[in-house]
């Protein structure tokens, strides 16, 4: 296991000298803000370590911590290698489930074959998976392992890549569909939809359309009182996050910005917005440049978690709900949170 310390003299040192510069470079650093340092630790404590947990992956997504009568575990997809992996305490890290995704042949012009996004599931013993390579949204039994497919078309044609999802009380499921499983992305003679979309999957197995304008729509999450539906989209030319409001009957609509980082974009801050975890009280742990960027309900960055490459995807975890995990493109990371955030 390998240990970053974060020290919180040097945060003191880097915010006070140049704002949000990060005095300490590379893997490990916590970046806040200069006037939100104090808000920042109340989150992410200063003396927090950054822990690589293991290693090895080929782009690391979708982790989702499950509960067990033995402490839990964490699960994680990796999505070009087509599996599923598994981190406990005890046991450490291990392969879960190979294939995750795509079963069949191989076919021209498919991109990355395995699942991507994870997410509890709203039955007992199941988790939802965003499958890539087949295209569509499943329920994952977590013992037999058997998949029961909920969604695999809107309006008559094959989703271009399911890829996160987030369910309300309710038991709609909400998820994302760029074209990133496809070899060819936008050009792929696969991809039957003319965008990429944001969508809600309801109860009775209906799929609406949400939002069809967002280029690479890709993390999403509900604010805690699912009010508001986030959606990162992955474009370094417009690197943003929306924000949808609950409307009278339901649906998610009125997009605006939440956040946009287009200006942070470049070799010093490696990574796009993607996957985020919304705490209890609506703070937002956000992969994008740098790192993981934390903001506050009202859109105001306190900080950011370096750790010196592109991180994909993160969820609050623990038997307490006290870590931050991280999937760090080839790697599994974690951050000791100041008290249970869900």
């Amino acid at each position: 296991m390998r240990v970053l310390a974060i020290s919180s003299a040097l945060l003191v040192a880097s915010c006070a000298q140049t704002g949000a510069a990060d005095l300490r470079g590379g893997q490990g650093a916590v970046t806040p803000s200069g006037q939100n340092s104090s808000r920042l630790a109340a989150l992410i404590p200063s003396g927090s370590e950054l822990e690589t947990l293991g290693s090895g992956l080929q782009w690391a997504e979708g982790p989702v911590w499950i509960d067990d009568d033995r402490g839990g575990y964490l699960l994680l997809t990796d999505v070009p290698g087509n599996a599923i992996h598994k981190w406990s305490e005890g046991s450490g890290f291990e392969l879960w489930m190979k294939p995750s995704g795509f079963t069949g042949a191989p076919v021209e012009g498919m991109g990355s074959p395995g699942a991507n996004g994870l997410l509890a599931g709203l039955r007992s013993g199941t988790i939802l998976l965003a499958d890539h390579g087949n295209r569509a949204v499943y329920e994952l039994d977590l013992a037999t392992k058997a998949k029961r497919n909920l969604a695999d078309r809107f309006g008559g044609k094959p989703f271009n890549s399911p890829n996160d999802l987030v369910t309300d009380r309710a038991g709609n499921l909400y998820f994302t569909d760029p074209p990133y499983g496809l070899a060819a992305e936008d050009a792929s003679p696969l991809k039957k939809q003319a965008f990429n979309g944001v969508y809600r999957l309801d109860k009775s197995g209906t799929v609406t359309l949400i939002d069809d304008s967002l280029t690479r729509p890709n993390g999403i999450a509900l604010s805690p009182d699912e009010q508001t539906l986030y959606v990162a989209n992955s474009n370094s030319e417009r690197a943003i996050w929306m924000r949808y409001v609950r409307q009278p009957d339901g649906s998610f609509g009125n997009g605006s910005v939440f956040y946009d980082a287009t200006a942070l974009i470049g070799s010093e801050n490696p990574g796009l917005p993607d996957g985020m975890v919304v705490d209890k009280e609506g703070f937002i742990y956000a992969t994008g440049p740098g790192g993981v960027l934390v903001f506050s309900p009202s859109a105001e960055l306190l900080g950011t978690v370096r750790t010196g490459g592109p991180v994909a995807n993160v969820t609050i975890g623990g038997p307490k709900r006290d870590w931050l995990y991280l999937a760090a493109n080839d790697k599994l990371m974690r951050i000791r949170l100041a008290g249970p955030r869900l």
